[in-house]
């Protein structure tokens, strides 16, 4: 036998290195693009910085040998798994491969997206899955069954350590739904990504409901209704760029702090505009969101979940350069009541903030929560709790500023004073008390009002003498309950002192295990 030169070694590894790159081959990527997708490496070339990208495990081959498909090898087999940059800061990736095997999930493809999470874990730094898999490879059995456990615990582990971030780019189904579930945001597609559990043809033969993949697990169902994904798009371009953007208002790991943005948007910016913004009708809804964009940086705001339980806003933005996890009711819809959707939206929130050291900014316009047969049978109380047990457990800067309404147990539970907030600041249009004044006066002066000879007359009169005493901030205020009341247009220089008044905060609860949350 001849040996080969050195010459020949190296052709033979650009080649072995070329047919992996080639996936499933020519063919199968002229479907992929036919059907409006990306391959795995061109998603992974628009989300890393140019040139960044080192691939491991290239040549992995699967081991199986039933049903022929030792007669069916592709080197690298159906995932893309390394590292690279965004923005110059490390992340470690793997892009499931629809060319090759249908992107389904064997035990080599789950080996090396165990391998490259563990690598996440042990250097602090976010894992980016991007998903586009017909699920467990059937011909491998149980194993791949296996595989798929194997990839839960490491999301389970990485959970609050490093942040998860998944990318819906096809069809994610049955049991491979639940790695992303466990992640702490989810990017859809829309038009050309699904989730379920079951797809459409289980569906039909066992509730004899017929129904469509976009019907059943489309982005637009998962964005408004079932809240299973945080931020959608309508492009996979689009997507993978809203991803690399979430990434700037992030930490690498739960050890270090956001990354600060210098920002020529001065701290002592006052907003005339906020002085007017709350109606003097105290019924009239306005939209928090013009509050939150007239206070930020730049006016930019990154919501999360904004298609979902919109009587409640969460998202990031930065004031003074630096990153805050906003939360607010929402006035313009449902009156920013807390129900069930929104309690467990703003909690989840809540928690990922404060795993990554992220301050916590809470604007407060709740008449409280949403009363009703369903809302009761669904669980409020469960999930109001939520909310309170994340904001309780939060040892991360919190700053809650009251608009208008805080009313109720809500006003307990949106970062009061009580539950750890550390600056508590209302404007002069804030009203705080146990309920509304309407309730309130039907409640305290019942007797009064049915002996009235004009009952509605007497309950104007009431209702007005109850607002001018209870439904204001000074109570509150003398109390130390609310440690100032301000000017609204002075808000964002407040906060922002505020931000750094707290940026050595050191708080801590009991030493335990974990807490058992309210789930």
């Amino acid at each position: 036998m001849v040996e080969k030169s050195k010459n020949q070694k190296i052709q033979e590894l650009r080649d072995k290195k070329a047919q992996s790159r080639q996936g499933g081959g020519h063919d199968r990527i002229l479907k992929q693009h036919e059907k409006g997708r990306l391959t795995a490496r061109e998603r992974l070339d628009i989300l890393l910085d140019k040139g960044s990208f080192r691939e491991v495990d290239a040549f992995v081959e699967h081991r199986s040998t039933d049903f022929g498909t030792d007669q069916n090898k592709f080197l690298g087999d159906s995932v893309t798994t390394g590292w690279g940059t965004v923005e110059n800061r490390l992340v470690y990736v793997f892009s499931q491969d629809f060319t090759v095997f249908g992107g389904s999930l064997g035990e080599v493809h789950a080996e090396k997206v165990v391998k490259i999470m563990d690598m996440a874990l042990r250097n602090g730094a976010p894992i980016i899955g991007i998903n586009d898999s017909g699920g467990a490879r059937i011909q491998e059995g149980v194993v791949s069954l296996g595989g798929y456990a194997d990839i839960f615990l490491r999301n389970t582990l990485a959970s609050g350590v490093i942040p998860q971030i998944s990318v819906i780019m096809g069809p994610c189904a049955g049991g491979a739904v639940y790695s992303p579930a466990m992640t702490d945001f989810i990017f859809m597609v829309r038009g050309s990504s699904f989730m379920f559990i079951t797809g459409p043809e289980v569906v039909k033969t066992v509730t004899h409901e017929e129904v469509t993949f976009e019907e059943l697990g489309g982005a637009d169902v998962h964005a408004e209704r079932s809240g299973v994904c945080h931020v959608v798009a309508d492009t996979e371009a689009n997507t993978l760029f809203l991803v690399r953007k979430l990434l700037s208002y992030l930490p690498q790991n739960n050890m270090e702090d956001p990354p600060f943005l210098p920002t020529d948007d001065s701290p002592l910016r006052r907003e005339s505009a906020l002085d007017s913004i709350i109606p003097d009708d105290p019924s009239k809804p306005y939209n928090i969101k013009d509050v939150i964009c007239l206070l930020v940086d730049d006016a930019e705001f990154y919501e999360i979940q904004e298609a979902y339980a919109q009587n409640i806003v969460v998202g990031f933005a930065r004031l003074g350069g630096h990153t805050v996890g906003i939360v607010a009711n929402q006035p313009a819809f449902l009156a920013g009541v807390l129900d069930i959707d929104s309690s467990e939206k703003a909690g989840r929130f809540v928690r990922f903030c404060d795993s990554f050291n992220i301050p916590i900014l809470t604007f407060v316009d709740v008449p409280g929560f949403l009363p009703g047969l369903e809302q009761e049978h669904g669980g409020i109380i469960r999930s109001g709790a939520k909310l309170l047990y994340a904001y309780c457990e939060a040892t991360v800067p919190k700053i809650t500023l009251i608009t208008r309404k805080a009313y109720g147990g809500a006003y307990d539970v949106m970062s009061s004073k009580h539950i750890r907030g550390d600056i508590n600041l209302a404007w002069p249009s804030s009203e705080i008390a146990v309920m509304g004044p309407e309730g309130a006066v039907n409640i305290i002066f019942r007797k009064e009002l049915a002996k009235a000879k004009n009952p509605e007359k007497k309950r104007a009169e009431l209702v007005e003498e109850y607002r001018t005493k209870f439904a204001n901030p000074y109570i509150a205020a003398s109390r130390g309950y609310i440690d100032d009341v301000i000017e609204p247009s002075t808000t964002r220089a407040r906060l922002i002192n505020g931000l750094e008044m707290l940026s050595h905060k050191r708080d801590s609860n009991p030493g335990k295990k974990h807490g058992n949350i309210p789930l």
